[in-house]
């Protein structure tokens, strides 16, 4: 039966890679490296094809080369816990060195939990290239095993065989103590953090050692939850450790301290000096504000996320971890120790 008017109705047929690779003059398996694989195409070939397609009016389908490439353009980070503004910094880096490279970012908070880090990850590997795990919590074993399936990429962990980024723990908290030995203090205490933590065991070590070639005196308690709550909870327990100066595991926590000093009516730093790490807003507003080990967590994030691309894209690691530098920033949470009456 015929339309009215008398003739048959037409239907737009959507062009196809076999329909650029006609017009470019090229191979179909050609136009579709260019879209899914650029780097393996010749930039001349590729702009020839890029032209055609424009010409003809083809579109590439993202998920169709996703679906037979395996090529998402997708990277997962995963984090302890989202609320530590710490790793607003380091997703702020890796982000923007993903967009950079035309990646997008699917971010994961595991709850400071190794097995939901581990369920979670196994979950989205189909969905992404690799994996930057940020203060991982899950055993070496896990790692690896993530590693096998996908490239992995780890902050603030070191471990051997898998590419990671770290920060100077030895170097920061040397610095860390010196400064509270320089002003005096004499009995140091270190508040740790998650025993699952990397930063917390090289960081109680290197308390530790700084304190023995000082000859300070050294002592450890916790482990506290990395947050303000463990924080305070270990103010409580400073009560009866008659330390005059504080090393805390993190910025949150040694805000926690601070209150939890102040509540119990001792000065900071006259009474007692604590110095934290981590160098984010909530250390720098509190009063008195907290003298910190700073790392540059931005690039923390963006070194991180940018050698991960390098192994996705087929890199082969060194072998041995990126440090990046850890200084102290001094402010008015430590202060000279008080002499004895």
């Amino acid at each position: 039966m015929e339309a009215e008017g008398g003739s048959e109705p037409t239907t737009t047929r959507a062009p196809t890679i076999y329909d650029v690779a006609e017009a470019a003059g090229v191979a179909a398996s050609t136009v579709s490296r260019t879209f899914a694989r650029p780097g393996r195409v010749n930039s001349q070939t590729a702009e020839r094809v890029r032209a055609a397609a424009a010409a003809i009016g083809y579109r590439a389908n993202p998920v169709a080369q996703a679906l037979s490439t395996a090529r998402t353009r997708m990277i997962a980070v995963l984090v302890s816990d989202l609320a530590n503004p710490i790793y607003a910094e380091l997703l702020r880096g890796a982000q923007v060195a993903a967009s950079a490279a035309g990646y997008g970012v699917l971010v994961e908070d595991t709850r400071e939990d190794a097995v939901v880090e581990r369920e979670t990850a196994e979950r989205i590997l189909p969905m992404v290239e690799g994996v930057l795990l940020a203060s991982s919590r899950m055993s070496d074993a896990a790692i690896r095993s993530i590693a096998k399936q996908r490239p992995v990429v780890v902050i603030n962990r070191g471990l051997a065989d898998v590419p990671c980024v770290v920060a100077d723990e030895q170097r920061g908290t040397r610095r860390a103590v010196e400064h509270l030995g320089e002003a005096g203090h004499r009995d140091l205490v270190y508040v740790a953090g998650p025993d699952a933590s990397w930063p917390n065991g090289a960081r109680w070590r290197a308390f530790s050692d700084a304190c023995h070639e000082l000859d300070l005196a050294g002592r450890r308690i916790g482990p506290f939850e990395p947050t303000f709550a463990g924080g305070f909870e270990a103010a409580l327990a400073l009560g009866g450790a008659r330390a005059s100066g504080v090393l805390v595991f993190n910025a949150l926590m040694a805000v926690g301290v601070i209150r939890g000093l102040q509540q119990a009516g001792l000065r900071v730093p006259e009474d007692v000096s604590v110095v934290g790490f981590d160098d984010v807003l909530i250390g720098q507003i509190v009063s008195p504000a907290l003298t910190t080990v700073s790392t540059p967590l931005q690039a923390m994030g963006a070194t991180g996320l940018r050698n991960l691309l390098a192994v996705v894209n087929g890199a082969r690691s060194r072998g041995e971890p990126v440090v990046v530098p850890a200084r102290l920033l001094p402010r008015e949470s430590s202060g000279t120790a008080r002499q004895p009456a």
